[in-house]
């Protein structure tokens, strides 16, 4: 409809003023709420060719446009802005195509559409995920979500980062203080017990240093020569150098660590398509960096370390490989980057990472580039940012983070709590009970985390996020089961909800709710374009908001005409599938009971 209104205005331009315009001159918007319209013309930038005030040029205009599209009714005029006013039958048909699509909104992929790879996660395997974490796999599920919505082919994927320094810090720890305790032995979760024994790793590692610095050194001499640093060095080399040993205590913490995730991940209800090991590709990635050193592309030094210098290209030098062979981040994001590209036909890659790795990714780009990959610069960093609490970031090292699993079980409690004292579930077994928490919870969770805008750091509050009034997941659930309730009375009373619009007169409230409900196409659009899952989530609100409004206004089982009941009954049908849709899109289940 934009597109049409933006054509007969280019129309009118010349056929009342004599004049061309370009479309890109031409702004229509939704009509602001406080106003009456459905859509706006901003009128100003015509006044040079009508030459005369805003109210008159918008006056021509609006009579243009109503005996040129049959759809629009009238129009009213504050001050240089057209608000045009449909008539009742657009609304209706609108209603109607959302009626008549079993996914509205939502497109499917062709055998020709573009295939999108979308990295997020990309955890280490010396901690269990937290809540950075959360954030981190709610997007990147939550925008794969919203590709494949609009039409393209998704490949969800995931880099283990399984080796390394880190990885060694763990491993060192449970091997000189760990007495052989497993997850079994100690009835902990593997992956929660690994990052035990990278917390224990940095008090050993502080108390040595502070020992040291009792003798005379200075405190950053005894950080480099603390005796378990240089052990946790020496056991990444003999990894690399695969002593067999070594791989085989790594095979056997990584493997506690996976069992971990994999619940984890099942809890919050995400997946991948694909998994890549940092283990597998860094070799591909320093056989690249090596070939870099050969054709002159990068720099080995006297220590056989070796460098990119990309001052020439605004950046600063970079190192590719340590002076005793091991391998950085940056190599295995080359290798992970070159495998990837020959495993699929990627027409665009997505990394999803928070912001204080965008220089990482500017230098990704540029030495792939200058490998001579030609997709090396269309690689697309998803920058978004923290999360943080009210006591402010966390620290791994110090053992300071907010673990996921304890979040979520946290979660669960306060949906308990919360829906017990709203008396919500009174006639419910223990079982149904249960599974409304756990879905109410990870719905606050989810929807508290994905409502905010993603370029934005974000203060996370438990009980602020599964509050059942507001902008809130629990609200959204709340109300998409109390349409699934109006429905089944319906049913009880041998209503036949209709599947086409009846031939009836809306009311304000009720076209109302049509144009925000048409709105979500264009939500699910914008929200791939610009890879925001909040553009979905306060779409969402706000149909909600204003459903509850025009439920709170209107009765619809007690309704005396039959033909307006069975109509406001299929609207309100049409708007719980729409709810369920756009939640679908962010991850977030929601009760048909509630």
């Amino acid at each position: 409809m934009e597109i049409l209104i933006r054509n007969k205005v280019i129309e009118a331009i010349k056929t009342l003023y004599g004049q061309d315009v370009d479309e890109n001159q031409v702004q229509v918007q939704s009509t602001r709420k406080e106003f009456t319209g459905d859509k706006t013309v901003v009128v100003f930038p015509f006044l040079r060719f009508s030459k005369i005030s805003a109210e008159q040029t918008a006056e021509e205009l609006g009579n243009y446009l109503v005996a040129s599209i049959e759809i629009i009714s009238g129009f009213n005029i504050v001050k240089g802005f057209l608000n045009l006013i449909f008539h009742n039958s657009y609304w209706i048909k609108q209603l109607n195509s959302a009626i008549s699509e079993e996914k509205y909104g939502i497109r499917s992929a062709n055998k020709d559409a573009e295939l999108v790879m979308i990295e997020y996660s990309s955890p280490n395997t010396n901690k269990p995920l937290h809540l950075g974490h959360i954030r981190n796999n709610l997007l990147g599920f939550s925008i794969s979500e919203i590709m494949k919505a609009n039409g393209y082919k998704v490949v969800k994927t995931n880099i283990v980062n399984d080796r390394g320094i880190h990885i060694c810090k763990s491993m060192l720890a449970w091997k000189q203080v760990g007495k052989g305790e497993t997850p079994q032995s100690s009835g902990k979760k593997g992956d929660h017990l690994v990052g035990e024994y990278y917390v224990k790793f940095d008090q050993l590692y502080k108390k040595e240093v502070a020992d040291l610095v009792t003798t005379g050194i200075t405190e950053d001499q005894a950080k480099e020569q603390a005796p378990i640093l240089n052990e946790a060095r020496e056991m990444l080399r003999l990894w690399e150098a695969n002593d067999p040993a070594t791989r085989e205590l790594w095979s056997m913490m990584n493997s506690w660590v996976y069992t971990g995730f994999d619940e984890t991940y099942k809890t919050l209800g995400v997946d991948f398509d694909k998994i890549y090991y940092e283990s597998s590709t860094y070799t591909v990635g320093r056989d690249e960096v090596l070939r870099g050193v050969q054709e002159g592309i990068f720099e080995q030094m006297d220590d056989t370390s070796v460098w990119a210098n990309l001052e020439n290209d605004g950046l600063d030098r970079k190192i590719l490989l340590r002076s005793d062979g091991t391998s950085v981040y940056m190599t295995q994001d080359i290798g992970t980057a070159k495998i990837r590209y020959t495993d699929y036909p990627i027409d665009h890659m997505i990394y999803v990472v928070g912001n204080e790795q965008i220089y990482h990714f500017q230098v990704l780009s540029l030495l792939l580039d200058k490998l001579g990959y030609k997709w090396g610069k269309d690689l697309y960093h998803f920058s978004y940012g923290m999360v943080e609490l009210p006591q402010g970031r966390m620290k791994s090292r110090e053992g300071t983070v907010v673990d996921a699993d304890d979040l979520v079980a946290g979660m669960v409690d306060v949906a308990r709590k919360v829906s017990e004292e709203l008396g919500k579930l009174d006639n419910y077994s223990d079982q149904e009970k249960q599974k409304i928490y756990q879905m109410v919870a990870l719905g606050a969770l989810k929807y508290f985390i994905l409502k905010v805008d993603p370029k934005k750091t974000m203060l996370f509050n438990p009980e602020e996020s599964i509050d059942f009034n507001g902008n809130t997941g629990p609200f959204i659930q709340y109300t998409y089961a109390r349409i699934q309730s109006v429905l089944r009375k319906a049913v009880d009373a041998g209503i036949t909800i209709p599947t086409q619009v009846p031939n009836i007169e809306l009311s304000e409230k009720e076209s109302t709710l049509i144009k925000i409900l048409s709105g979500f196409p264009d939500a699910v659009k914008e929200a791939g374009e610009n890879h925001s899952p909040a553009l979905v989530a306060n779409f969402v609100y706000d149909l909600v908001k204003e459903f509850n409004q025009f439920y709170h206004d209107v009765t619809i089982m007690n309704e005396p005409d039959e033909e307006i009941r069975k109509f406001r009954l299929l609207l309100a049908q049409t708007i719980g599938s729409t709810i369920k849709n756009g939640f679908s899109l962010l991850g977030i289940d929601v009760p048909e009971r509630m």
